[in-house]
């Protein structure tokens, strides 16, 4: 008997774990069709800007010749941003990937704050998105915050706001620049979201020591990184109050695997379709069934958690143990 891979995340049943992550990719109809026939469990788009949903407002009000109505401290912003045609441009593009495409077909907002932009969550729903990804990309590098507590504040506010606004389910996509991370998230979790995914990825600058600037470095991801995911997923397994997505070092079947072992409910991949195709995703699909095969698992329930830390009678005495078996190892 062919092993079930089916999944339930953010109260949809996914023919697949495996989740096209927002990037490039996703900004097409013609490669969301592709990863549909590929065995994709669900795609999301392209993350919209939360600058540009202010620009297409300040473009508005402009026009209707409102007096007081701008934004000076984003005006740097207004030259990278398309202001007549992104706003509308991402609308279009849920019309035509719900026409298109049978997978939930979940819309991303990257943000920063809870002010002006969240009516536009509304605007999402009702172009007929099955879900919103709240992609919130605070730097802990401002210095400017009152306290770690405004800063994490922030958070809750954005949520509270997108939730006032919608009635599709709503998941976040946090970093892991947390103090106290896992209850912070375990916080997060029990708000009235669906979904956390873990972890976005910040930009990683590089210098040019020709031009003397500043460049990007390390766009994608590598599989190394999956031992950052890894660990929490299995550390907030069975300790939120929604499901959980894997996100970051993801590209192949076994990380998948691993995944789900560590208490995922779905991941999400991108650096490895820009890096081997979309193709990807089916070869993902059948190592995770030949291995669930292998095991003698009928569907992802039966091994789900099973090396999450909540299965440890005593998680810190076991984290203790595998570092001192690890740093011996290396010696």
């Amino acid at each position: 008997m062919t092993p079930n891979i089916r999944t339930s995340y953010m109260g949809f049943d996914l023919v697949s774990p495996v989740i096209a992550s927002s990037s490039g990719i996703t900004d097409s109809v013609d490669n969301l069709k592709q990863l549909e026939q590929c065995g994709a469990g669900a795609v999301v788009l392209k993350s919209l800007f939360e600058e540009e949903i202010i620009a297409e407002m300040q473009r508005t009000e402009t026009q209707m010749q409102r007096p007081g109505f701008t934004f000076p401290d984003m005006a740097d912003m207004f030259d990278y941003v398309d202001a007549d045609n992104g706003v509308a441009n991402y609308l279009d593009l849920i019309g035509r990937a719900k026409q298109a495409v049978a997978l939930p077909v979940i819309a991303s907002v990257n943000c920063i704050s809870a002010q002006k932009w969240t009516y536009f969550a509304r605007e999402i729903e009702q172009q007929g998105a099955d879900g919103l990804e709240l992609n919130v990309f605070l730097m802990p590098s401002d210095f400017d915050a009152a306290d770690a507590l405004s800063f994490q504040r922030s958070y809750f506010e954005i949520i509270q706001m997108v939730l006032e606004q919608v009635s599709i389910p709503v998941s976040v996509k946090l970093s892991h620049y947390f103090t106290l991370l896992g209850k912070t998230l375990q916080e997060i979790s029990q708000c009235g979201i669906r979904g956390l995914v873990l972890f976005n990825r910040f930009f990683s600058p590089d210098f040019d020591l020709q031009q003397v600037g500043i460049v990007p470095s390390n766009v994608f991801s590598s599989p190394a990184e999956l031992a950052l995911s890894l660990r929490w997923i299995a550390i907030m397994s069975g300790r939120v109050g929604c499901d959980l997505a894997a996100s970051t070092g993801v590209h192949d079947g076994d990380g998948v695997i691993k995944q789900i072992l560590a208490g995922a409910n779905a991941v999400q991949v991108a650096s490895v379709l820009y890096q081997q195709g979309i193709e990807t995703v089916q070869q993902m699909n059948q190592r995770l069934s030949g291995w669930m095969a292998e095991q003698g698992y009928s569907s992802l329930v039966d091994f789900r958690g099973v090396l999450s830390q909540a299965r440890v009678k005593n998680p810190a005495a076991y984290d203790r143990v595998q570092f001192v078996k690890n740093f011996r190892a290396m010696q």
